[in-house]
């Protein structure tokens, strides 16, 4: 079954909207071992700048994969 372009788009959304959390808080965890030292809203600003960039590579990847899928059954 195909899936639709706004179903991939949902689909990716929601992936990256869990994950949000747990980058956020492995942030919050992992940055100080660095020596980085950021406030809460700073990681929350980030997370939101990594998030927007995961839902573009999760989409353009997953039409990607389904525009070779489709070819292949051609």
């Amino acid at each position: 079954m195909k899936q639709s372009r706004r179903m991939s788009l949902i689909e990716s959304i929601a992936n990256v909207v869990v994950g949000y959390g747990m980058a956020v808080v492995a942030q919050i965890l992992i940055f100080p071992a660095f020596g980085l030292h950021v406030t809460l809203e700073q990681n929350l600003q980030m997370g939101a700048v990594f998030t927007l960039v995961s839902i573009a590579r999760s989409f353009a990847l997953r039409r990607a994969f389904e525009a070779l899928q489709v070819r292949s059954s051609d």
